[in-house]
């Protein structure tokens, strides 16, 4: 919002009225938080739940990838129903697992079992992700839908796992780069003194 106040009433004066600063038409840009405190950190690494947390997503990872190869297969030829229709319900087990001890993961490190400030879309993602693989479930145990239409329903859970993978990657990143800050930059993310 304050870009868009910036761009419609450029006043050399705007940080005076509330508006972000902005130097030579670019908006200053805000030092980014680091993902976790100093507390947290050392919360993560003490629990068993990063271990956890860590064989599991790459494991559904590969799942998802073999189950998408299948789906596509189905979908395209009307060959493979059964293995589809397997392999989706191999990745929901996982996910539901996943989401279990991810909860607890976060119940250690930030206090919360969900939406945790830290991991707060990547959770909602993961909502989304597990309420389509619930749809499936459903579609296919009530015979709501066509082989087809379930498959599609299917696709549709994994274009939003794919954003979520991509969100929990990006987040991954972030920690390691906090972690590679000299401790007095990542105590003062502004960059200057305490």
């Amino acid at each position: 919002m304050d870009g868009w106040f910036d761009m419609i009433a450029p006043s050399p004066w705007s940080a005076h009225a509330g508006l972000s600063a902005t130097r030579h038409g670019r908006r200053a840009k805000r030092p980014r938080e680091p993902l976790y405190t100093p507390e947290q950190r050392l919360r993560r690494d003490a629990t068993p739940w990063t271990l956890v947390q860590g064989i599991l997503a790459p494991l559904q990872f590969l799942v998802f990838a073999v189950s998408l190869g299948l789906v596509v297969r189905y979908l395209l030829t009307g060959e493979g129903y059964r293995l589809a229709t397997a392999s989706i319900l191999l990745k929901t087990v996982i996910l539901y697992t996943i989401m279990i001890t991810g909860s607890i993961w976060e119940k250690v490190v930030f206090g919360k079992y969900l939406f945790a400030r830290a991991f707060f879309w990547e959770d909602v993602f993961s909502m989304l992700v597990l309420g389509l693989q619930t749809a499936y479930v459903s579609a296919l145990i009530l015979g709501w839908a066509s082989p087809r239409e379930q498959m599609m329903i299917a696709i549709a859970a994994y274009a939003v796992y794919v954003v979520n993978a991509a969100q929990f990657v990006l987040k991954l990143r972030a920690a390691r780069l906090d972690a590679a800050r000299p401790p007095a930059e990542a105590a003062n993310p502004a960059g200057g003194t305490a």
